[in-house]
Parts: C-alpha cells; structure tokens; sequence
C-alpha cells in the first residue's frame, strides 16, 4: 500500500495527504480478483436492464440489444481511463484519488465532490427499489420499513468486514446469476418452442430498419445500467497483490484492480446483451406499440416473461431484483465509505472519517456517515410518491461529471504533468477523449432538473473549496 508520501505502485509522485500507519489510514488488503468482480457486478446488477428494457425498447425502435452492445464500447473508454489511473495511484478514494494526481488539489476535491452525488444517493435508488419490491409481496409492512430495514442489514455486514461482505455478497450474486441463467434457458426454449414475436435480427437491426439516431438516444439512457462498475477503483487499498508481499512476481493490488474493472464491465455487457436480445424476441408489445403507451414501458420485462413462460418466472424475477437490490446497495455503500475515508484522510472532510476499526479492518466512521445520508434519503424517498424520480433524477449527473474528471486525469497526469510510465497517444488522449464526448453527449441528454441539481452541487463544492483554500492560507497550510 502507498505510505505517506503518496507514492504509487508505479513510483510515481502522489500528491500527498495520506495519514499514517495505524488506526488514521491503513486498510487492509483482503480482496482477491473474485471479491473485486464480485463487488462490481453486485453495484451494476446481472438482470439491470429489466427495468428500463420498456423504454430502450421504444427509444431504439426495437434494436435494444445492439444499444447495449453500443453503450458497453462507450463504458469502455471509462473503464480503460479507470485502468490507467488505478496503476497510477492504487489508493482508496477512486475518481477524487486521480483527479489529485492528474490535475491538482482543487479539481480532485470537485471530482470526489461530484462522485458523492453518485456514491451517496444510487445505493438509495437501489435501497428503494428493494423496499417497493418487498412491499409488493407483503404489502401490510410499509414500503419505506422494508427500506430502512435493507439499510440497517447490509450496514451491519459493511461494518463486520469487508471480506465477509464480499462473501455473502458472493451468496447473493451466485443467486442473481442462477436465476437470470433460468430465464436464458427457459425463454430460449419458449422462442425454439413456440417461435419469436419478432424477428430473429430486430433486436439488432430494429423493427422498421436500422436507426443509428434512435440507438444512440438510446444509448445515452443505457449507460446508466453500468454505473457501479467503477465502485471497484475504491478498493485499491484493500486488493491482494504481490506487491504487498514485496515477492516481486505475479499481479500487482493495481494491476487485479485494473483488470477486474475491464473484465466486470465485459461480463455485464455480455450478460445484458444475451438477456435482452432474448427478452426482445419474446416481447408481445412492439416497439411503436411501447413508444405509443409511456405507462406500459416500465413493466415490459415482467409482462413478456408472464406472457412467454408464466407467472412464476416473472414472481422468481422479481424476487431476485428485491434482493440484488438490496446487495448492490451494499456495495454502493462499501464504496461511499472508501470516498469519504479517502477525502478525510486528505483533510478534505472531518479527519474522524480517516479511522480504520483495528478489529474490522474497515472505515467504520466513514461508513455509518454514509450510511446515514442514505437512509435519510431512502426513506425520504420510500414515503413520496414522486420519491424515486426525484433520486434517480440527480445522481447520474454526479457520476458522469466525476467520469469526465477521470478522463481528464489521465490527459493531466501523462502528457501534462508528465508523470510517471511511458506515454502513449492512442492510450492516453484518443480513448479519453472519446470517452470523454460519450459522457459530454449523456449529461446533455439528461433531465433538466437533474442538470440543474448537479450545478447547483458543483457550486456548492466550490464554495466549500475556496473557504477550505483560505482557511489553509490563514493557517499557513500548503494552497490547494
């Protein structure tokens, strides 16, 4: 693990901060590549697509499996940004950490600012959807104590260890997994059986033809599944490598970090791709049908699977998104409390969140600080009508803004500042900034109000940096 002097794997300069050894500032390095795909995948959802497939469905005209393969090439690009900046600074903290090194004090503290709309607030989007799931199965408990209760458990498992949350994350995993194996099996079976709804190339080509236009709008809505993948960046510090060991051979903690956050975004891409390819042929509902009737795009998935195969897979379906939901808040959680511990072991934010439990090995202040804004916002939400709209509304724009920082980090870190490592143009300029028009194009895309929080957030984080500035001048602390 880097000390204190900032250093990385790499050798290269940090740009500081770390506290010391001890109790302030030592995670402990615990995760194998499993655990690290295993968080990523539990963030991102094996089945996520089921949700939004209605609405892909009719922006893409049918084609939504190669909106799906289109938008896996556009994460792409981030997940390489996230790759090369991991081997540059293996450190807890993700987006906030690069944006230090690659662009300074002042942009990383807005980058980690930017990311705590994303890392705060999705694990309550998920946290919510578990909580209106089980409601809908026991309807006499209200929808928001089912939420709360999902917060309360999986804040326990956060708080027990990072490995056994990796474990039991694990369990629930391997369940998502075997039930979307059963509906591969059984729909492809029903389409051998019975024959498709559609044509075998529509959710390619699409129903009336192919539109480039309707799949890249589709696109921008798409990329949203992904969003988690990146969680696994803010493990660095705690992922096993051989250079813990000092043995000098095999992967580095950096290098299974890098690679477990290429691999975790192809398996999504792989596994959305296949479900909804199969789910599109199934379909009773055409596309023009989908895009004439708003209110039927939110149960599409359920209603082709009740119409194809029959309640009980639609009944298992839901289940499993009830309980995924719940995991892949908790680990939104895990990586909320790594960015507030990183920040405050910079003396970004209260130095008490800088305190690792000598007995979990994990954050524990960091931690229940964000678990308690996501309760807060869970059943805040899980009481309103409009509660999920308004989350799901604001915390995309913070992880896409922090996405456009990374991809600017690795521009400021290679050819800029020219650090540490052989540069390389395609690398190091072309794929960020292609990553970088992707992410442009889906801000654009997004709902104004969203837009308008999102500002609104950025412009408090620089208000917060220039009194953080002064208070550093008058105290005669290095500027930021």
């Amino acid at each position: 693990m880097p000390g204190t002097s900032g250093a990385t794997e790499d050798g290269a300069a940090g740009t500081g901060g770390g506290s010391g050894a001890g109790g302030a500032g030592s995670l402990r390095r615990t995760l194998s590549f499993r655990d690290l795909i295993v968080y990523g995948l539990l963030f991102i959802a094996p089945m996520a697509p089921v949700g939004i497939f209605g609405t892909l469905q009719a922006k893409s005209d049918g084609a939504i499996t190669a909106v799906y393969i289109v938008a896996t090439i556009a994460m792409g690009f981030t997940a390489y940004s996230y790759a090369q900046m991991v081997r540059v600074a293996p450190r807890a903290g993700s987006v906030y950490t690069y944006a230090r090194v690659g662009l300074g004090e002042g942009p990383g503290f807005l980058a980690g600012w930017l990311a705590m709309l994303d890392y705060l607030l999705i694990p309550a989007v998920a946290y919510l959807f578990s909580g209106t799931a089980m409601h809908a199965l026991v309807p006499s408990v209200h929808q928001w104590v089912w939420t709360a209760l999902a917060v309360v458990v999986t804040t326990l498992l956060n708080l027990w260890g990072v490995r056994t949350a990796a474990v039991v994350g694990f369990a629930v995993l391997a369940m998502e997994l075997a039930v979307l194996a059963v509906f591969v099996v059984v729909a492809a079976a029903a389409v051998i059986a019975g024959g498709a709804q559609r044509g075998w190339a529509d959710p390619l080509m699409g129903e009336g033809g192919f539109s480039m236009t309707a799949v890249l709008s589709a696109v921008s809505v798409a990329v949203l599944s992904y969003l988690g993948f990146d969680a696994i960046a803010a493990f660095a510090e705690e992922a096993r490598g051989a250079a813990d060991s000092g043995k000098g051979r095999g992967l580095r903690g950096a290098d299974r970090v890098a690679r477990a956050v290429l691999t975790c975004l192809a398996v999504a891409g792989v596994l959305f791709a296949v479900q909804t390819y199969l789910a599109a042929l199934l379909a009773p509902m055409s596309a023009a049908e989908l895009a004439a009737r708003p209110g039927a795009q939110g149960d599409a998935f359920y209603a082709t699977v009740d119409a194809s195969v029959g309640g009980w897979l639609r009944d298992l379906v839901a289940v499993s998104k009830a309980i995924g939901a719940a995991f892949a808040a908790l680990a939104g959680q895990a990586a909320a409390g790594r960015l507030l511990f990183a920040m405050a072991r910079d003396r970004r934010l209260p130095g008490a969140m800088s305190k690792v439990d000598a007995e979990s090995g994990v954050p524990r202040r960091a931690l229940l600080g964000a678990s308690v804004v996501t309760l807060v916002a869970a059943v805040w939400a899980a009481r309103r009508d409009d509660g999920l709209d308004q989350l799901s509304s604001i915390v995309n724009v913070g992880a896409l803004s922090a996405f456009a920082l990374l991809h600017a980090s690795v521009i400021g870190w290679f050819w800029v500042r020219k650090g540490a490592g052989a540069r390389s143009l395609p690398r190091h300029v072309v794929v960020p900034l292609l990553g970088l028009t992707v992410v442009i194009a889906v801000i654009v895309e997004a709902a104004p109000t969203a837009r308008v929080v999102g500002a609104v957030w950025l412009a408090v984080g620089m208000l917060v940096l220039v009194v953080q500035h002064w208070g550093g001048r008058r105290a005669g602390a290095p500027e930021a």
